[in-house]
């Protein structure tokens, strides 16, 4: 009878077993927009984490770069211990899974002891001293009747998830900073080499104003205002060393190398601007770690929750204790000496203060905070999208513009410096065309450099790179040209994901 009602008891609680109090998950609703508003068409976008996003920035056509973005990952400290975080959540998946197995475990005990002539229900035949020599085999199982241990593995995978797209996040961001760096110091390059042409200009102008002074052409002032402009030159072009350095540093942290041993040699030449495709498949949204990584956080939000709730339920298991008992060494481990023990177990907190149901309410409030951390982020990604393909919209017409002037520009100093030779006009005339002609070269290579800029920002903001068809081409462009005045991409095709959000999203 005893066994059958074992036997009974162990029926049921495996049929409970499949209990969960965890909410049913739904992705949090997020408004997203049918098209944007600066170009191309949109698609609801579901987060996914498998497409390969690596090397996406060999389109800039860069060696250099190719090389330091290749260090980014073996040697970035603040990679290497996201990576590390994602080992611990990974040990922590498995701790939580271990509770799904039943504990086993052995004892052995070779005690002598003495008890006490006054011990209570002593019988008159014991002795004062004996031996106590144990060897005992325990199991345990804790039945998972209410999906506590269930909904904590499932919460430790999606923080398994997360920490790992929190990775592929981070590398990406780092890779785009790399970038950034790089072509900024570039750019800085290419000033400081139009600046060096320019000091050369001026001398050879203050040259031939004092020389003009001299013979009584030119006056005191022509001289001062050739030296002015000569020094601010000089000055301008300091000002751009000590920002190269900067830079320089930047990207050394970046590739985990101590900034003290490491330099760059300078390169006067600009990238090659990618033509990114205008209309941008949803799929290249899908790919954002951060809101893959978002979203796994609410899953496991909500697998909390049920973790919080079976807390308010008995916890049953079932125990198996058995082994051999003796007060001599030998024999020991004989039929009279077999001790064994089994049955059920049951505990339940009956009053605890309302601890149990304020557990409950934090995991709901964080269900909520991780719910609306996620739309925060879908919203940021359309912003950063949007943002990147405004700025390639109007730097493309801005350098254009910028390009023109600068012709203008020159034509206008040719001009002043051949009537100031004549004696047509003063020197005035000619500083200001000088004046006038730097600054839109200097401008012309920031514009040409910010191009860059926001076509790395564009690609993190659509997380990483893209593939595409072989059928595709593109003839190839100028540096850094105007992404509105290139030929656009026929299509882009990009290797959808299998495992991505719950439908019901």
């Amino acid at each position: 009878m005893r066994k059958r009602m074992i036997c009974l008891f162990a029926g049921s609680m495996f049929a409970l077993a499949a209990c969960s109090f965890a909410p049913a998950y739904k992705t949090p609703p997020t408004a997203i927009p049918t098209s944007f508003k600066e170009i191309g068409t949109w698609m609801q976008a579901k987060p996914a984490d498998q497409v390969p996003r690596e090397g996406w920035w060999r389109v800039y056509q860069d060696p250099a770069l190719d090389s330091l973005e290749r260090q980014v990952a073996i040697a970035n400290p603040d990679l290497q211990a996201a990576l590390a975080r994602h080992d611990e959540a990974t040990a922590y998946v498995q701790q939580a899974k271990s509770a799904l197995f039943p504990t086993i475990g052995v004892g052995a005990e070779v005690d002598r002891q003495r008890q006490s002539a006054l011990k209570p229900l002593r019988g008159p035949d014991q002795p004062n001293v004996y031996n106590a020599d144990t060897l005992d085999v325990g199991f345990n199982y804790d039945f998972d009747l209410w999906g506590r241990i269930r909904n904590r593995v499932s919460a430790g995978k999606a923080a398994e998830a997360a920490a790992q797209l929190d990775v592929e996040s981070l590398r990406l961001s780092l890779e785009a900073n790399l970038a950034t760096a790089y072509f900024n110091l570039v750019g800085l390059d290419i000033q400081s080499k139009i600046l060096t042409d320019t000091i050369e200009t001026y001398q050879h102008a203050l040259a031939l104003t004092v020389s003009r002074r001299r013979g009584g052409i030119a006056s005191d002032l022509d001289v001062s205002r050739a030296q002015t402009q000569l020094d601010s030159a000089r000055a301008t072009a300091t000002d751009i060393t000590a920002s190269r350095a900067l830079y320089e540093h930047a990207i050394s942290t970046l590739i985990g190398v101590p900034a003290s041993s490491f330099s760059m040699p300078s390169d006067h030449e600009l990238s090659y601007l990618p033509n990114i495709p205008p209309d941008i498949p949803a799929s290249l949204l899908q790919r954002r770690p951060d809101i893959a990584a978002a979203e796994r956080r609410v899953a496991q939000a909500n697998a909390n929750i049920g973790v919080a709730k079976a807390a308010f339920f008995p916890d049953v298991s079932l125990g198996l204790d058995g082994g051999f008992q003796s007060d001599t060494f030998s024999p020991w481990l004989a039929a009279p000496n077999e001790i064994w023990s089994i049955g059920p177990s049951l505990a339940e907190t009956l009053f605890d203060g309302g601890r149990r149901s304020a557990l409950v309410h934090e995991a709901q409030a964080k269900l909520a905070e991780n719910g609306a951390k996620y739309r925060a982020v879908v919203l940021t990604a359309f912003q950063q999208v949007e943002d990147n393909l405004a700025l390639l919209n109007h730097l493309g017409t801005e350098s254009a513009q910028e390009d023109e002037a600068l012709s203008s520009a020159q034509r206008a100093l040719d001009l002043s410096f051949s009537r100031y030779r004549d004696g047509v006009v003063s020197y005035l005339d000619v500083v200001t065309a000088q004046t006038t002609e730097l600054s839109t070269q200097l401008i012309d290579t920031q514009v040409r450099t910010r191009q860059l800029e926001a076509s790395v920002d564009l690609i993190h903001a659509l997380g990483g790179g893209w593939t595409i068809s072989p059928s595709d081409t593109s003839g190839p462009e100028t540096k850094a040209s105007s992404p509105t005045s290139s030929p656009n991409w026929k299509a882009a095709s990009v290797r959808c994901i299998e495992r991505m959000l719950p439908a019901n999203s």
